[in-house]
């Protein structure tokens, strides 16, 4: 049996990209092993793969060197005996514990001088495979230069059980439909709608019968708590309060889920939940939810997508414009669409 290692991004919505390259492996070679090497922050994704055997952890923080501890650590995964090795970042530190473990196949894009430390190199071609999903798919070693066909929507898979606990654990009453705010973005400011908004929209969905929570980040926090009062405690705050894994089970059980373009979006989107998008500085065409099931929500002024963390003209109208009223509009149409 074929053994194979992929170092997973650092990011949620990247891991969440990677899903589909990782069933294109199991397609192409039926009986592998394909092993994760992830972060802790983003290995609860890839428990939600049906395709993934183990996930092991990535100790190195990102910018972290540590030179002698990668050579130290690739002498373990040297003794699992890997075929080959799909490395998802294009950082020369993500190339080397594959070089030190002296994997026979390194497959990765050509990136910060790490040529020497691959076997296969791909030039990426950002203007043809423009969307990540397809950048990382392009990897697939044998398909040589050519496309890997038609790829599925990246999809998540949650057990019965942990659905179960997660209703138990959080909600109160059975019959009430579930609605879920992100109002982070681990990339900045310039990705978040105002948190004022969310909280009007809270109320407006708490007035339709919702459950409203609030998921994020332990750096979202102050966001969820102000949400939480400004909806008068309609939309109960759970961001920093829940694991990465609850949220995820939370996420699967929604009606209803409104986010920024985050990585949880792109949660939502792999668990296929009715779902309002909301962009700002970033662009549908670059990052979308990989989905049928999901609106968005953008305006496209002259300034917008900038790409940037802040807003460079310091008005974040792309965001400040984009009204209650028609984040509420979609979140309609997704009611008669989804049959909520």
């Amino acid at each position: 049996m074929k053994k194979i290692l992929v170092i997973a991004p650092s990011w949620i919505g990247d891991a969440v990209m990677s899903q589909p390259l990782i069933s294109k492996i199991k397609e192409a070679v039926i009986s592998c092993e394909i092993d994760i090497l992830a972060s802790s922050w983003v290995q609860p994704i890839y428990r939600k793969i049906p395709q993934v055997s183990r996930v092991l952890l990535n100790p190195y923080l990102h910018g972290q060197l540590k030179l002698k501890s990668r050579l130290q650590f690739a002498k373990s995964i040297k003794n699992n005996h890997y075929d080959e090795c799909y490395i998802l970042p294009n950082s020369f530190k993500s190339a080397l514990i594959p070089f030190f473990a002296k994997i026979p196949i390194r497959i990765g894009y050509i990136g910060e001088c790490r040529y020497p430390l691959l076997t296969h190199c791909k030039r990426l071609n950002k203007a043809n495979t423009p969307k990540l999903v397809d950048q990382y798919a392009h990897l697939l070693k044998y398909k040589s230069e050519s496309t890997p066909g038609k790829l599925d929507n990246p999809r998540l898979a949650v057990s019965k059980k942990s659905k179960t606990d997660i209703q138990n654990q959080f909600i109160k009453l059975q019959r009430k439909k579930i609605a879920c705010l992100c109002p982070g973005a681990e990339f900045g400011p310039a990705k978040m709608w105002p948190y004022e908004k969310y909280s009007e929209l809270a109320k407006q969905l708490g007035s339709k019968g919702y459950e409203v929570f609030v998921i994020g980040s332990k750096n979202d926090a102050l966001i969820g708590e102000k949400i939480y009062f400004l909806s008068n405690k309609i939309a109960k705050n759970l961001c920093g309060k829940t694991s990465l894994d609850d949220a995820i089970a939370l996420l699967s059980i929604s009606d209803l889920v409104v986010s920024n373009d985050s990585g949880l979006m792109h949660v939502a989107a792999a668990l296929n939940r009715p779902l309002v998008a909301i962009y700002g500085s970033s662009s549908p065409a670059f990052t979308p939810p990989l989905t049928d099931n999901a609106m968005i929500a953008r305006l496209k002024l002259p300034c917008s997508p900038c790409f940037q963390r802040t807003c460079p003209l310091e008005h974040m109208e792309c965001l400040e414009s984009l009204s209650v009223d028609h984040i509420y509009g979609l979140v309609c149409r997704q009611e008669v669409n989804s049959g909520t």
